[in-house]
């Protein structure tokens, strides 16, 4: 047991947002309520956004820790909103998001907090992502990108040319964000967590990526991944309309896509000796082809214009 365990006024509060994810919401609560970190020392956040099917009933049901605060919040107006009620309101030192489709190590909040503590100049922490495969070649493809990623140096770097980490499992330190006056709340699609993390480098914090890890269920379907990536799209016009310092344009295309495909297939191969990852290349240009749509529709939409 590391000091701070034993400090009763730590408080750390962890923001879930979620929105109709009642298929894979069950595991990453089980996992929140298994954490060592003690429970009488954790606040937990719920935003919910207006979901249409039990997800809300689910998280009740399977709130088996007896934590300090548990609250839950509507929004109907994205991403952007949804994390800032959870800054505005959290009472600990540090925020830990974790999504839906998360499950956590038993001691990971203990270790990030841990992290935090000895890292005072650290404003945002991310962690990596565990190797999770065999639910489908899309859903393979597109997790072992990050665990490449992280195995390999592409999100285990946040210096100040580097990756910025996302807001999936990652630790806020509550000062920073509230610094620089917390999330971007017209950002109603995605990129909120990109764009405060440039905020809070910028305002002179240093971004870290951990040694922890966590696993994430990356989406089943090709369809389901255009989906995504054009929601990525639009919410990368707003960020770059509002910075363009802040993206690669020619590193989001779908000429960039590939070759980060290619740059990245040998080490999803030494990963698992899987041929099927040389896929990558096609992976990548497709899901950035979707990105650039999107991207596209934003800017004939004008959403970010006016920033």
């Amino acid at each position: 047991m590391v000091d701070f365990l034993e400090d009763k006024s730590l408080l750390v509060t962890v923001g879930l947002c979620v929105k109709n994810n009642a298929e894979i919401i069950k595991t990453a609560i089980t996992s929140l309520c298994n954490q060592t970190y003690p429970s009488e020392k954790t606040e937990l956040l719920i935003v919910d956004g207006n979901s249409q099917d039990n997800t809300v009933q689910i998280i009740r049901d399977n709130l088996t820790a007896s934590f300090k605060t548990v609250k839950f919040l509507t929004e109907t107006s994205g991403l952007g909103i949804a994390r800032q009620m959870v800054v505005q309101q959290a009472s600990g030192k540090y925020i830990v998001w974790l999504d839906a489709d998360m499950t956590l190590a038993k001691d990971y909040l203990e270790n990030q907090i841990t992290y935090m503590e000895q890292h005072p100049k650290v404003g945002i922490a991310g962690a990596k992502y565990n190797v999770h495969i065999g639910h489908g070649l899309a859903a393979d493809l597109e997790n072992i990108v990050y665990a490449v990623d992280s195995v390999f140096g592409q999100r285990g770097n946040a210096s100040k040319f580097g990756h910025l980490p996302g807001a999936e499992g990652a630790i806020y330190r509550v000062d920073a964000v509230r610094a620089v006056g917390g999330f971007d709340t017209r950002i109603n699609g995605a990129a909120e967590d990109t764009e405060i993390a440039y905020r809070v480098r910028a305002n002179g914090w240093d971004l870290a990526v951990t040694t922890e890890t966590f696993t994430e269920s990356t989406r089943p379907s090709w369809q389901s991944l255009w989906k995504q990536y054009f929601w990525y799209g639009r919410g990368g016009h707003y960020i770059f309309h509002k910075d363009p310092g802040s993206l690669s344009l020619i590193k989001m295309s779908p000429i960039g896509g590939f070759l980060a495909g290619v740059i990245r297939s040998p080490g999803a191969y030494l990963l698992t000796r899987n041929k099927s990852f040389f896929l990558l290349p096609v992976h990548y240009t497709y899901k950035r082809f979707a990105w650039f749509v999107g991207f596209c529709d934003a800017h004939l939409s004008g959403y970010g214009h006016s920033n």
